[in-house]
């Protein structure tokens, strides 16, 4: 209680309500590479129109020696065709190498590690996309532009980038160019995480000449995650979705055991149009199979680690376990409310303990305040079965 230097009525405020937790933004897309111009500091855009007046349009970008196809800017018009609305773009340039005024792009130039040409200089790439707190998916269609192992080396670099410490994110994967079945399959046999998925094929879109032009299919996912995100919450599998702003899939893929393989199928069927046919991680944890429940556990944490910053240096006693419980309950039972956690009441679909059974007096002496979350995540229906039968009138059901 504050200290009264003198007798007199003293009127405090105060409050009775528990601290709140606001859910964090889940769609907010961020991508590293090639433009034709703009800023290389990430930049955030809400529509392919401001995409184009700050880093240019589909115009050829890139050495002479590679894929000059502008896959970023593709990958960012497929986004928003696709329902989303916030992308952040960080510029990659790779530096002056030689005497026709640029280089190949490398994994390091998207990753954004320091080159021996410029060690001090600001950071660009991924580096510079980890600055930026809001970005909850991520993505690097230039990848696909290098040779195979150096692609291999950048998707390890995108999926390390969102296995930070911190780093509540989440990475699209693009396959290898005109990949087969046994190509894809061998690249997919690289990775073990559940903090990428991985889509095939590519897909065919316009180019402004009129034409057709193949790209990866990152950016057009990302605007379903975006999509589903919004309208239905990040609970829902991004899966059985429309594909918009597509001409067509380069390769009508109806192997079926790519799917636990954690090879998520772009497929076309008729009368429907072309979908997102798959909804799996690239991990060989069962645990964290599926995209919808590895990104609703990043939503959580991050959602919880941003708003309980207020508990620290805190008296560490039952007065601030309370509050830290009530807090996290609070936010949990809309979360159950919204569909994301199984159980028809909320002590089916989750707990939160914070006393002295998850502390230790030498977490107390040590300043820690250990609270145990658990949660019953929904799973998606990916294999729905009716079993049909002759019956009787009569027959006993």
């Amino acid at each position: 209680m504050p200290e009264q230097p003198f007798p007199g009525v003293f009127v405090e405020e105060t409050s009775f309500r528990a601290k709140s937790i606001e859910g964090v933004v889940t769609s907010t897309f961020g991508m590293a590479g090639l433009t034709c111009f703009g800023p290389p500091a990430p930049t955030l855009v809400t529509s392919f129109a401001e995409f184009e007046r700050v880093f240019g349009g589909l115009d050829d970008v890139g050495y002479e020696g590679q894929d000059r196809t502008n896959h970023l800017a593709y990958a960012a018009r497929g986004f928003f065709d696709n329902g989303g609305r916030r992308l952040y773009v960080a510029r990659v340039v790779p530096f002056e190498a030689d005497a026709g005024g640029g280089r190949p792009l490398t994994a390091d130039d998207l990753a954004g590690k320091p080159s021996a040409d410029a060690p001090a200089a600001a950071a660009t790439g991924l580096a510079a996309l980890a600055e930026v707190d809001d970005v909850a998916v991520v993505a690097t269609p230039d990848m696909v532009r290098l040779d195979a192992s150096d692609q291999v080396t950048a998707a390890a670099n995108l999926i390390a980038h969102c296995e930070r410490p911190g780093a509540y994110r989440f990475a699209i994967i693009d396959p290898p160019r005109d990949s087969t079945v046994a190509d894809v399959r061998a690249f997919r046999a690289r990775f073990d995480t559940s903090r990428a998925a991985l889509y095939y094929p590519w897909v065919d879109v316009l180019d402004p000449s009129g034409g057709r032009v193949q790209v990866p299919p990152s950016g057009f996912v990302a605007g379903i995650y975006a999509r589903v995100d919004i309208e239905r919450g990040v609970h829902h599998a991004p899966a059985n979705e429309v594909i918009d702003g597509i001409m067509a899939l380069r390769a009508l893929v109806t192997d079926q055991a790519l799917n636990p393989e954690g090879i998520n199928l772009l497929r076309f069927f008729n009368g429907r149009g072309s979908r997102v046919w798959g909804a799996r991680t690239m991990s060989s944890d069962p645990e964290w199979r599926y995209v919808n429940v590895r990104r609703l556990f990043l939503y959580l944490e991050h959602s919880i680690d941003r708003s309980t910053r207020w508990a620290v240096f805190e008296p560490n006693n039952e007065v601030l376990w309370a509050s830290v419980v009530r807090a996290v309950e609070n936010f949990l039972v809309t979360t159950w409310r919204n569909g994301a956690l199984q159980g028809s009441r909320p002590e089916e679909a989750f707990f939160v303990r914070c006393d002295r059974t998850t502390m230790t007096q030498d977490d107390l002496d040590n300043g820690r305040l250990v609270c145990l979350v658990g949660v019953a995540p929904v799973r998606p229906a990916e294999f729905v079965i009716f079993r049909i039968g002759q019956w009787t009138a009569d027959a006993q059901r």
